[in-house]
């Protein structure tokens, strides 16, 4: 008979009870519940739908679209940003920033470019995409933190030399940046034991790779996500709920435990 609700976050609390180095995988869905919208999986914003250019968000949104035409990938991008704006890090990244000062090693490895996860708190944060609050110039060293576009000329120009600004994040096609796949390589060769993946369909290999790794050495695995996964058939325990509610939940339970 499959397990309630309660009894898979029970199930939770007491692989929580039993770690002291945990890795947190998160995608969009963990910024769902500050009114960001996610981009695939259900009521994903591009899901199986081409943008209004006729192209996938993934072209738009890509490497080769943006050194040819820079204008459409800076349209999606400020599309992006302004359905972000005005929103803050919501009890997911609250928990998670709180989890990380009771474990000896909790480490966060992010897909989101939203930067929640530092601004709730969290330090040890790789955040393999980047951060699209951060522009950098093209041609010089120019760089600056923008707490939204709304202030600047979208594509906007770097104010130094005129050429052409991009946020310090990594587009369809492009390499993952060498200093966050050097500190996930570091992390990830002494073993964690407790492995979570929130809000994440675990598209891309370097997403899905650690759980594959928890599983083979029997590791417990967690998956929280209202949605099918590409790694919802590995986890130890799947909880259909949302990120918010599930872990303030969690980490209700094991405080009120220990």
């Amino acid at each position: 008979m499959p397990l309630s609700i309660e009894e898979k976050i029970g199930e939770v609390v007491k692989y929580l009870h039993r770690a002291n180095d945990i890795l947190v995988i998160t995608g969009a869905g963990c910024s769902a519940d500050s009114g960001l919208p996610t981009y695939r999986g259900f009521g994903g914003i591009y899901d199986n739908r081409l943008t209004e250019d006729g192209m996938p968000i993934e072209s738009a949104l890509s490497g080769p679209m943006f050194q040819s035409r820079p204008e459409i990938t800076w349209k999606y991008l400020a599309e992006i940003e302004q359905g972000a704006r005005g929103a803050s890090p919501n009890p997911a990244h609250k928990t998670l920033a709180l989890m990380e000062q009771k474990f000896e090693r909790f480490w966060i490895l992010t897909q989101n470019v939203d930067g929640f996860h530092s601004a709730a708190g969290s330090k040890n944060v790789i955040e393999i995409h980047g951060n699209m609050y951060r522009l950098n110039c093209t041609s010089c060293d120019f760089q600056k933190t923008y707490t939204d576009y709304s202030h600047i000329k979208i594509p906007p120009q770097c104010p130094r030399c005129e050429a052409m600004l991009r946020p310090n994040i990594v587009l369809f096609e492009e390499s993952l940046p060498e200093k966050q796949i050097n500190t996930l390589y570091r992390e990830t060769q002494f073993p964690f034991d407790l492995v979570f993946s929130i809000g994440t369909s675990s598209y891309f290999p370097y997403i899905s790779e650690p759980i594959w790794t928890a599983k083979q050495a029997h590791i417990p695995t967690v998956e929280i996500n209202p949605s099918e996964t590409a790694v919802s058939h590995l986890v130890d325990t799947k909880i259909e709920l949302g990120a918010a509610d599930c872990l303030t939940e969690i980490w209700t339970q094991y405080q009120s435990q220990h």
